[in-house]
């Protein structure tokens, strides 16, 4: 007969263990119904609402170019705002989520309609913008513009992520505001307009980079809605004979593979550029330090794998760089990598190209439309270039080495009531610039009266520009 208490304890546990299978299916259903996007699709008007959205005719294609040219002035005035609003009413989602569709559901007729609309549409943009900044006054580059050159790992994952929430959104029975902001997030419109600046201003790196830019943008949303697609099981489009439909199977597949296989290696390449970039950045924070050096630039270049440091203040001995180079190629990460220190008396005339380039953004913060968050790095700005220019100033001092000695005394010769002489380079300011100025002190013999001492030092000063070759030399008594 078995014991009460066994039974007792087995029911208990039988208990419990319903109780969890029960808490666990409730919460699998509540997963289920939280990320289950199957849930309140409806293929058929997503199919033509994207098919709707394709064509590039009549008012569609001037709100383009009005989109464009209002996105150039938002780049050109270096607006955030402007090219935001731009985006907004920006048509250029349509043939993009067009061909990812067609892609998805086999369908030859709607791929041919978004490819030739796509063109019509980049073409038509890159000209609006062309001759907007061919006829603008101002071809400065922005930092707007800029940062549309070149593509980053957060471009790509925006791209996908972008596409993603593009296309669910729209294949809801009830249609979501999300494709303005896919638009936003995605930024398609800002490289097409940075391209067109490429060619109004003659320079090929922001056309190539903008463009590329763009295209990866364009194949990672195309991307995310054929898989979207393939997952919500769209139906495929019908065709008259199976004969037909195995033809159209082949061409879409080439085609995917076309759009799948560069975005493979896109992604690739991207992911090793932004993780060589981020090693170069752990080991200059970590290794290329020096007491009393301070970094004012660097330039980290994946595809040569170069790294560039600019220092200003103390100069770094010979010595430690050839161990920062040594300690670089220990890093397997950073193999083969060429680590250049730009710095000391022979690059005064970087140091005064850097200054430039700061003073330069100094002048473009001034010209944008928000100074008041720019405060700050304006007075960093100007700390950085007032030591610039007391670097520069110190090099200047260091590279004039002057023969005191035998000046000495050849001066004793034609001056003999001189005891000593001096020499050196003072550094002076108004209060506006700094500048280094030659001073020569001398000290006469106490038999001389001043009226002479007047003359000769005036003849010294005189003597002493020609020998050294000034314009201008200061020449004081020394009591």
């Amino acid at each position: 007969m078995e014991n009460k208490s066994d039974i007792s304890t087995e029911n208990t546990d039988n208990d419990s263990t319903k109780d969890f299978m029960s808490i666990w299916d409730q919460f699998s259903n509540f997963l289920k119904e939280l990320l289950n996007i199957r849930i309140g699709s409806d293929p058929k008007s997503t199919i033509e609402g994207i098919k709707k959205d394709i064509p590039f005719k009549g008012h569609t294609a001037w709100i383009l170019i009005f989109s464009i040219l209002i996105a150039s002035i938002g780049l050109n005035t270096n607006s955030t705002a402007v090219v935001i609003g731009a985006m907004l009413i920006s048509p250029l989602m349509g043939p993009i989520l067009g061909m990812g569709l067609s892609i998805g559901i086999n369908d030859i007729d709607t791929l041919r309609r978004s490819l030739v609309n796509f063109a019509v549409m980049v073409f038509l943009s890159i000209l609006t913008a062309f001759l907007y900044f061919k006829i603008s006054p101002f071809q400065t580059a922005s930092s707007e513009i800029l940062a549309r050159t070149e593509p980053t790992l957060l471009d790509v994952l925006i791209a996908v992520f972008g596409g993603l929430a593009g296309i669910v959104a729209g294949s809801r029975k009830e249609k979501s505001n999300a494709i303005p902001g896919v638009a936003i997030a995605t930024a398609l419109m800002p490289p097409l307009c940075t391209a067109g600046f490429g060619l109004a201003t003659g320079n090929m790196l922001y056309f190539i980079g903008a463009l590329y830019l763009f295209f990866i943008n364009t194949i990672f949303i195309a991307l995310s809605t054929f898989i979207v697609v393939k997952y919500l099981r769209f139906p495929l489009a019908k065709y008259a004979t199976a004969k037909k439909r195995k033809k159209v199977n082949r061409i879409v597949a080439i085609v995917a593979v076309l759009i799948i296989a560069p975005s493979i290696f896109t992604f690739k390449k991207i992911i090793e550029r932004s993780f060589y970039e981020k090693e170069a950045g752990i080991f200059l924070d970590n290794y290329v330090v020096f007491n009393g050096a301070e970094e004012i630039k660097r330039k980290v270049d994946p595809t040569t794998k170069s790294i560039d440091v600019y220092l200003i203040g103390e100069t770094v001995p010979e010595s430690i760089i050839l161990e920062w180079q040594k300690k670089i190629q220990e890093n397997e990460d950073l193999l083969g990598s060429k680590l250049s220190i730009r710095q000391g008396q022979d690059k005064i005339s970087e140091l005064k190209t850097e200054m430039s380039k700061v003073k330069e953004g100094l002048l473009k913060d001034f010209t944008s439309q928000e100074l008041n968050d720019k405060e700050t790095e304006i007075l960093i700005l100007n700390d950085k270039i007032k030591h610039l220019e007391e670097e520069i100033a110190v090099h200047k001092n260091k590279t004039k080495e002057i023969p005191l000695l035998s000046l000495s005394n050849e001066a004793k010769i034609n001056y003999p009531n001189i005891e000593t002489i001096s020499y050196a380079e003072v550094i002076t300011s108004n209060f506006k610039q700094i500048d280094t100025l030659p001073v020569i002190s001398a000290k006469w013999s106490k038999k001389t009266n001043s009226k002479t001492i007047k003359e000769e030092q005036k003849k010294l000063g005189e003597w002493f520009k020609y020998k050294l070759e000034l314009d201008t030399i200061v020449v004081n008594e020394v009591p």
